[in-house]
Order: C-alpha cells, then sequence, then structure tokens
C-alpha cells in the first residue's frame, strides 16, 4: 500500500465519481484532502469518515478556470495547513458533438475547464512545491485523449492536451524533485456510463479486452502510486488504467 501519511492533497472535481474516489483512496493512505468541486450541492464527499489515517476536508467550492479563486483556495490549504503536496487535476466536462455540428462555444467552454484549469491549478502549486523541493501533479486524461472519439473533438483535444502539457512541466520542474504524471483512464462505470443505453454499455465493453468497465477505484489506485514515493522516479509519464482498450 502506498504510505501517504502526513501529505496534503488537493482535488479537483471531487464532489462525485472519479474525483471522489480518489480523495478517498488518498485519505486511506494516510493523507489530508482538500476536495474541491465548481458544485457544492452534491454529497460531501466527508460526510463519512476516510477509511484509513488519514481525513478528508469539507467539500470547498472552487472555479478551476478563475485564477484568483484557485488562488485564494490554495493559500487558505496553505495557511491552515503550511504545505501542499500532492496535486490532482481531474475537473472535466463533456459537451459532445460533430464537428461540423459543434458550437465555438462547446469547444472553448470544454478546452477552457479540462486544460485551462489544470493550467491554472498546476501554475498556483509550483511556488510552493518548488519552495519545498518536492510534490506530485497527476491529471486525469482520458484514452479518447489518446486515441480519439467521434463526437467528442473538444474533449479529445482536451485531455490530448494535457499529455503535452504534462510531459513539458515535467520537464521544467524535476530540478525541485517535482514529479508530473497523467492517468488516461478508459472506460470507467460512473453515472455517465451507467446512462447509455444497455446496447451501447454493451458495445463498448466489447471493445474492452479484460471484458468489463473500470471502476473509480482502480483510477484511485493508479493516482495513489504516482503520488507516492514508490514512484519518485517516475516523471513525465502516461499511465493507462483502461482494460487494455488502447495500448
Amino acid at each position: 500500500m502506498f504510505e501517504l501519511t502526513g501529505k496534503v492533497a488537493v482535488v479537483t472535481g471531487a464532489a462525485r465519481g472519479i474525483g471522489r474516489a480518489i480523495a478517498w483512496a488518498l485519505a486511506s493512505r494516510g493523507a489530508l484532502v482538500v476536495p474541491t468541486d465548481a458544485v457544492v450541492s452534491s454529497p460531501d464527499v466527508g460526510d463519512s469518515p476516510a477509511p484509513g489515517s488519514g481525513r478528508i476536508a469539507d467539500l470547498v467550492r472552487m472555479n478551476v478556470t478563475e485564477a484568483a479563486d484557485v488562488e485564494a483556495v490554495f493559500a487558505g490549504v496553505l495557511a491552515e495547513h503550511g504545505r501542499l503536496d500532492i496535486l490532482v487535476n481531474n475537473a472535466g466536462i463533456t459537451r459532445d458533438q460533430l464537428l461540423m455540428r459543434m458550437k465555438r462555444e462547446e469547444w472553448d467552454r470544454v478546452l477552457e475547464v479540462n486544460l485551462t484549469g489544470a493550467f491554472v491549478c498546476s501554475q498556483a502549486v509550483l511556488r510552493p512545491m518548488m519552495k519545498q523541493r518536492s510534490g506530485r501533479i497527476i491529471s486525469i486524461s482520458s484514452v479518447v485523449g489518446q486515441m480519439g472519439n467521434a463526437g467528442q473533438s473538444n474533449y479529445a483535444a482536451s485531455k490530448a492536451g494535457l499529455i503535452g502539457f504534462s510531459k513539458s512541466l515535467a520537464r521544467e520542474v524535476a530540478a525541485r524533485t517535482i514529479t508530473v504524471n497523467v492517468v488516461a483512464p478508459g472506460l470507467i462505470d460512473t453515472d455517465m456510463t451507467r446512462a447509455l443505453p444497455e446496447a451501447v454499455q454493451a458495445e463498448w465493453q466489447s471493445k474492452v479486452p479484460l471484458g468489463r468497465f473500470g471502476t473509480p477505484a482502480d483510477v484511485a489506485a493508479a493516482v495513489c502510486f504516482l503520488a507516492s514515493e514508490e514512484a519518485s522516479y517516475v516523471t513525465g509519464q502516461v499511465l493507462a488504467v483502461n482494460g487494455g482498450m488502447y495500448t
């Protein structure tokens, strides 16, 4: 088990799904986790105790596209806890549409949240991490960013952009013992996939060599590894969690 006792983590898009699972998994390994989300009307991720020695703080409202909002939240985390060790860029949205019908605002909004949001948050944590001479930045991409998918050109571009962004940043900050990596999930069992018709679910599942959808816990486990000391020599990498769907 990847030990994270004493580490302070911020997870974006943590109100539900993959983000919620990541927050719980980090806390179960001893981290103090500050979950953030643009919407706080969802059930609080801290309603129940974390399964390990860590703790999940109350869900904090944060718009990842607003630099002032992000800086205020991170300043509060540093003021209260004195350090910031792990950032998980998980916040993301979809606005699916064939390109010939896609509106400019659908393109702009997905890129703004999924890619620019990661830029804003990563930039905000660099100074404290560089001062500490340690840190972990982990961004959640997607198999769609690697292989593409019809009707998701905006989403695919944003998730592919996260990969190039992370590889470049990894080279910039490695000398300060900060690692930057990407987790690229495949088909994950979330509210979004469960809303698909059964026939569509079956069709997609047939494309996965392991024969099943992944779970948010599968993604969270990969994040915990990259956040741990066991991954101290891993940077600029993409860890695929896709059941063999794309290699």
